[in-house]
C-alpha cells in the first residue's frame, strides 16, 4: 500500500500518524507541495482534483484523508475504539471526522494563515477586525 503525502498538510499529517501509530504497513510517497508536485501529469493520474493525501492498494486508489482513514480503518481490522462495530458509535466517529475537516480545520487554518502567512508574504499584519473575524469563526466552530 502506498501513501502520497505532504506532512506539511494537515489531513496527511492524520493518515500519517493514524498509519504510523497502528503500524499499519505502508510505503511513504512524498508529493511536495511546495514544489507544485500535486499538478505534475504523474500525479495527476492519481488524483484528478491534484490534492494529498492519495491511498493506492493495488490498483484501487482513494483520495480524502477521511475516506482514506475509514478505509484503513476497515482493511486492517483495527481496535474497535477507532471505528466502532455499533452503527450508531461508527456514525459519530464519522459525523466528527466530515464536521472537522469542513468546520474547525477550516476555520483553524484561517487563523494560522492571517496570522502567520500572511503578514511573512506581504510584510504587514493582517487589520485587526479581520483577524477578530477570524478567531471569532473559529471559536463557533
Amino acid at each position: 500500500m502506498e501513501l502520497y503525502l505532504d506532512l506539511v498538510s494537515p489531513p496527511c499529517r492524520a493518515v500519517y500518524l493514524f498509519a504510523e501509530a497502528l503500524k499499519i504497513p505502508f510505503e511513504f510517497k512524498l508529493v511536495d507541495l511546495s514544489a507544485g508536485q500535486q499538478y505534475s501529469e504523474e500525479f495527476g493520474k492519481l488524483s484528478v482534483v491534484k490534492k494529498v493525501p492519495v491511498l493506492k492498494d493495488g490498483s484501487f486508489v482513494l483520495t480524502e484523508s477521511t475516506a482514506i482513514l475509514e478505509y484503513l480503518v476497515q482493511k486492517c481490522s483495527v481496535a474497535d475504539h477507532w471505528f466502532p462495530a455499533d452503527l450508531q458509535q461508527r456514525a459519530r466517529v464519522s459525523e466528527y471526522l466530515s464536521w472537522q475537516h469542513l468546520n474547525l480545520r477550516f476555520n483553524c487554518s484561517k487563523v494560522f494563515l492571517l496570522r502567520t502567512v500572511y503578514p511573512f508574504l506581504m510584510g504587514s499584519e493582517v487589520p485587526k477586525e479581520k483577524m477578530d473575524a477570524a478567531v471569532e469563526d473559529m471559536k463557533q466552530s
